[in-house]
């Protein structure tokens, strides 16, 4: 028998038709059904019961259903498995990265990934989130280091890095100065500068406080430079805003419980490369913290 066979038997059988399962699995109907006959000759019984249309599973072929169902899993691990070897030793890995991206252990990590395997050809690009994640949804990147904050697209998998609070970014002769928080009703009539909607900071500032932006920035060093230019008070991440505390000053902002979330989104199932580049970031982040 061959693996076809039994792809094309558990086929008829989930969909309870030679014409269903035909366009399931991208055949004709006619070969199909001869493929099904040639297993039933095999196996000496009959698989199903034909009547019109519609069949149902023989008690021989329910019984083999299970079994046909963990060879066609085994055959498919095999052929992953071999695929994973070949992509780690002269695949390619896209990888994304959120625009103005300083975090040492994600460098740390790509540079212990080129280490350990040379072979695979590395892309780095950088962009927004919103944007990143779309590319990693249609397939054009593998991996992205991206904020959300909402439900991510289906297929997407994802590992949290980094969930803090919001703050307000101020220039350093801000009046608010003086004071050690802010309150939304301090923000209230004041130019908001924040990143765009999709952003993890954005949706976090926008279930929490809700309040309107004036100005939105592509990248966190533009809310920051904006925020020192006295255009308005930027909204970032905490540790966003230490990161660039020599050029602006931050204030918590009272009530924005929220987390900002960061982290790596992919599609699933990960591949070999995928996944090796996640544990050394696993490894370099928990290093870091």
């Amino acid at each position: 028998m061959e693996l076809r066979q039994l792809e094309y038997f558990v086929a008829v059988a989930v969909e309870g038709g030679f014409t269903a399962a035909a366009q399931r699995t991208h055949t004709t109907q006619p070969n199909i059904s001869a493929q099904i006959r040639a297993l039933e000759r095999e196996l000496g019984t009959a698989l199903f019961h034909r009547a019109g249309r519609q069949v149902r599973l023989t008690t021989a072929g329910e019984a083999a259903l299970p079994s046909a169902r963990d060879t066609l899993t085994a055959a498919e691990s095999v052929t992953r498995a071999v695929a994973d070897v070949a992509d780690l030793a002269a695949g390619s890995l896209s990888i994304g990265m959120v625009d103005g991206c300083t975090l040492p252990p994600l460098f740390t990590a790509l540079g212990r990934f080129r280490d350990t395997h040379p072979g695979v050809a590395l892309t780095l690009i950088e962009d927004a989130s919103p944007t990143l994640i779309e590319l990693v949804t249609a397939g054009r990147l593998d991996v992205a280091l991206a904020g959300w904050s909402s439900d991510l697209p289906s297929g997407l998998d994802h590992r949290a890095i980094i969930r803090e609070d919001i703050v307000a970014v101020l220039p350093r002769d801000h009046p608010f100065l003086g004071k050690s928080s802010l309150t939304s009703d301090d923000l209230r009539g004041q130019p908001l500068i924040c990143l765009p909607p999709g952003a993890g900071i954005r949706g976090a500032f926008d279930r929490t406080l809700g309040l309107p932006v004036a100005l939105e920035a592509s990248s966190p060093d533009a809310v920051a430079e904006m925020a020192r230019s006295g255009l308005g008070i930027g909204i970032l991440s905490r540790s966003i805003a230490d990161d660039r505390g020599d050029i602006v000053a931050s204030r918590p902002i009272v009530g924005a419980d929220a987390p900002a979330v960061l982290g790596f989104v992919w599609r699933r199932p990960a591949w070999a490369a995928v996944t090796a580049f996640l544990d050394f970031t696993t490894a370099a982040f928990q290093v870091a913290a």
